[in-house]
């Protein structure tokens, strides 16, 4: 088995991706992987990937441009329309790969890419199917489960990064995980131990986002889309969870006309590691062998 560095374009720059090609001829299904809020494919994408590999699909685990080991200036800049974008390139690298089998294609999301996952599933009819895991299913939502204190401090940041970016400055950034009140995007409890440990030693993080985001983000609800999608869509809630609230997820997932539900006892950060992880990633491979099985 085998894991590639890959490119691809996106707009007018790069994505970085890992290409894992499972043993045997292909073309193999392949399931595009995307990562959450600030995230990297190096904070725990590689064992997802390594399970589907292993399992006998292919696996493209890509960095948003203007994050890990992608271009795109300034650094940390999260536009959400520039991630559906890189979305939709990724996927359309992966259609394009003879390797890579075009009609088997999976959308994987985790978290804010969990939302990504749901969108671009409702825009492309053609998936083979898509997993949401602890999805950003609704801004709005997200954003009321936050500590009062941590709205004011970020919407502060939020404001200079705006006036920077009309004067032609660089951004005002402001942490994606931070403490209990702090100016950060998330600042639940669970927020800073259990997402700062997903990085690995030496990996291209920065735990920084450019703090215009704040002013899209309560607006976003790629939830609302779930009742567009046409193939098959497993969601993957975690309930409690502190930044993704599991309530509306539920009530948009019932709303997808192929959509299978797993509800998790664990928090939001906990399904990367350890017997959270062995519990989903064995629900997913389930998933993946019923609607879109290896042998085609």
């Amino acid at each position: 088995m085998t894991r590639l560095d890959v490119t691809f374009p996106s707009g007018d720059e790069t994505c970085a991706a890992w290409l894992y090609l499972p043993a045997g001829d292909g073309p193999h299904p392949v399931v595009v992987l995307g990562h959450g809020l600030g995230a990297i494919r190096d904070m725990g994408l590689d064992r997802y990937a390594e399970r589907f590999q292993a399992a006998g699909y292919a696996a493209l685990a890509f960095d948003y441009r203007h994050f890990g080991a992608s271009t795109g200036e300034p650094r940390q800049l999260l536009d959400i329309k520039k991630q559906r974008a890189d979305w939709k390139a990724a996927i359309a690298y992966a259609r394009s790969h003879p390797d890579l089998d075009p009609e088997r294609v999976v959308a994987w999301g985790s978290s804010f890419g969990g939302g990504h996952a749901i969108a671009t599933a409702a825009d492309d009819p053609r998936l083979a199917a898509a997993i949401a895991q602890c999805p950003f299913t609704d801004g709005l939502a997200s954003t009321l489960v936050m500590n009062p204190l941590a709205i004011l401090k970020i919407s502060g940041r939020a404001i200079a990064d705006v006036a920077s970016s009309v004067v032609g400055r660089s951004p005002v950034y402001a942490a994606t995980a931070g403490k209990p009140g702090s100016s950060a995007f998330m600042t639940a409890p669970d927020v800073e131990p259990g997402y700062l440990t997903l990085v690995p030693d030496g990996a291209p993080f920065v735990n920084e986002i450019a703090g215009r985001l704040v002013f899209h983000i309560m607006q976003e609800r790629p939830g609302r889309k779930a009742k567009k999608i046409v193939s098959p869509i497993l969601f993957c809630i975690c309930d409690p969870d502190s930044v993704a609230p599991a309530g509306p997820t539920r009530k948009y997932a019932a709303q997808a006309p192929k959509g299978e539900v797993k509800i998790y006892q664990d928090g939001h950060f906990g399904i990367y590691v350890g017997e959270a992880f062995e519990r989903v990633v064995k629900d997913q491979l389930d998933f993946l062998s019923r609607h879109v099985p290896v042998a085609s």
